[in-house]
């Protein structure tokens, strides 16, 4: 609790949260909603067409897609860790937090597989879109319950 108490504490970490400017935690806010469409959106696309949809378009195509999951991945990466300076304390004691990390890293690992395994590699890979559709959504909805389910805003402020 130390170490979070001193990030709220950062000039860095105030002015996160307690900026007046739409430029600052809003904004944030609506960045990382938008790397999260271009990363899980597109991720969606490549998954449903390993599925079968879109039979017409050739699946080693779908690699081109690749460098828009990683943008959307580092757009993520980086105003994620600006909302987690703004309020470390209200995600590091929300177990909710922890299953949407577990779901980004394991949607990640899917995703490196499935480009490996089935769009470079010609293999099947249904059960790996499947499942990398299934963690992609349990991040959202994880990202999503993040705002209702803390139980320390601050290290001394009870939600």
């Amino acid at each position: 609790m130390h170490l979070l108490a001193w990030i709220e504490h950062t000039d860095f970490s105030v002015w996160i949260r307690e900026s007046p400017s739409l430029l600052v935690f809003p904004m944030f806010l609506i960045v990382h909603a938008f790397g999260m469409a271009f990363l899980a959106g597109t991720n969606a696309a490549v998954d449903l067409r390993v599925l079968g949809f879109a039979p017409q378009i050739p699946l080693p195509s779908m690699n081109r897609f690749f460098p828009v999951l990683w943008f959307g991945f580092i757009i993520n990466l980086i105003s994620g860790l600006l909302l987690l300076i703004g309020y470390p304390t209200k995600a590091f004691t929300n177990p909710v937090f922890f299953v949407k990390m577990g779901c980004i890293a394991v949607g990640m690992v899917l995703m490196v597989l499935i480009r490996r395994r089935v769009i470079l590699g010609g293999r099947s890979g249904k059960a790996f879109a499947i499942l990398s559709l299934c963690f992609w959504i349990g991040a959202i909805f994880a990202g999503r319950l993040l705002a209702y389910t803390c139980t320390w805003l601050m290290v001394d402020v009870q939600c």
